[in-house]
């Protein structure tokens, strides 16, 4: 096994081959390389992009299908995903708007 090179940004996401920001539970989804040099091109390449991110490069092993074994405690808390999970957070946040304040009020009936 050997070292692989992956980048990590300031919220603790991933960079992904489409240069998009991954919680890194599909490691074959990651950008990741043999050259650290690479992984520092990279770096600019997303920082320059973004000035507001912060990215540093994290080095970690390789498993035998070549794929980064990631450190449990550099993890981050997993993303929505686009389907299900996406549309019960946004089912959630509309029904939490559209709900009526509660008041204190009590109605005077004679």
């Amino acid at each position: 096994m050997s070292d692989l090179f992956i980048l990590q940004n300031q919220d603790l996401l991933f960079l992904g081959k489409q240069n998009n920001w991954v919680d890194g539970r599909d490691l074959g989804a990651l950008f990741k390389t043999v050259h650290k040099d690479e992984a520092i091109n990279q770096m600019f390449e997303a920082s320059s992009k973004d000035y507001k991110q912060r990215i540093k490069v994290v080095s970690c092993a390789a498993n035998e299908k070549g794929l980064p074994v990631i450190d449990p405690a550099i993890m981050p808390e997993p993303l929505p995903k686009v389907g299900k999970d996406l549309l019960d957070t946004l089912e959630q946040d509309a029904a939490a708007q559209a709900s009526p304040p509660l008041t204190t009020e009590s109605a005077d009936i004679h």
